[in-house]
């Protein structure tokens, strides 16, 4: 195998993976407190909606994970700006830990609805900005509306036959390209799922498995850098 083919499969999997958190976490905060911590969309729908029909209290529910998450993006995007990448696992060890605060939190005594919802932003604003492209291809953990468009652009694309532009190889195609996008819709949709029928159940402890996973991929950064 090709070496950017081989770079390309590993970065789609962890992409994937980190699409699964995003939507397990989104599902998450959803159920609890009514709002999205990675759907943006979402929230500024909802923010005009209810600023729509007066409804001002509610519209400000729904606005607050927006600039949070924004806050997120920006300090991820200092942290693993091309130039420090090898910072990744501080990043995932971040995240992991903004996700703990609020297990520990709401045994100890739940904070305000609306703190967690701002934990929970800025841990999913920060996520967000660790895997952005998968080789030539740019890819969105959170924003699914766009993952879907481009995965049908490639699809009419190789119905067409048009060939791609920024092709890394013989392998890199337009389906091939759908396909991993496709792939990353789904692992959100499948975090959503799990989320929804753990969250009812176990509380703030169903924020443990995407802890533990962030986790892993913190040591396993680590042990494939060793000098990050």
């Amino acid at each position: 195998m090709l070496p950017l083919q081989n770079s390309a499969r590993a970065q789609g999997r962890s992409a994937a993976v980190l699409a699964l958190i995003a939507g397990y976490v989104d599902s998450y905060t959803l159920l609890n407190y009514s709002v999205f911590s990675s759907f943006m969309s979402g929230n500024t729908t909802q923010t005009g909606l209810q600023a729509g029909q007066a409804n001002f209290a509610e519209a400000g529910h729904n606005l607050l994970p927006i600039p949070v998450f924004v806050v997120g993006v920006f300090v991820g995007a200092l942290l693993v700006h091309p130039g420090n990448r090898h910072r990744l696992r501080w990043v995932f060890g971040l995240v992991a830990a903004l996700l703990a605060a609020v297990v520990v939190t709401f045994h100890a005594g739940p904070l305000p609805g609306w703190c967690n919802i701002m934990i929970l932003s800025l841990a999913m604003g920060i996520m967000n900005t660790t895997i952005t492209r998968v080789g030539e291809q740019s890819v969105s953990l959170g924003y699914v509306t766009g993952t879907l468009n481009n995965a049908a652009q490639h699809l009419a694309l190789a119905a067409k036959r048009e060939p791609l532009p920024d092709a890394e190889g013989s392998w890199d195609t337009h389906v091939r390209r759908a396909a991993l996008l496709a792939g990353i819709w789904t692992a959100f949709i499948v975090g959503a799922l799990l989320a929804g029928a753990a969250t009812p159940r176990f509380a703030a402890w169903s924020l443990v498995p995407p802890i533990l996973i962030l986790l892993m991929l913190s040591a396993s950064y680590r042990a494939a850098n060793p000098r990050a």
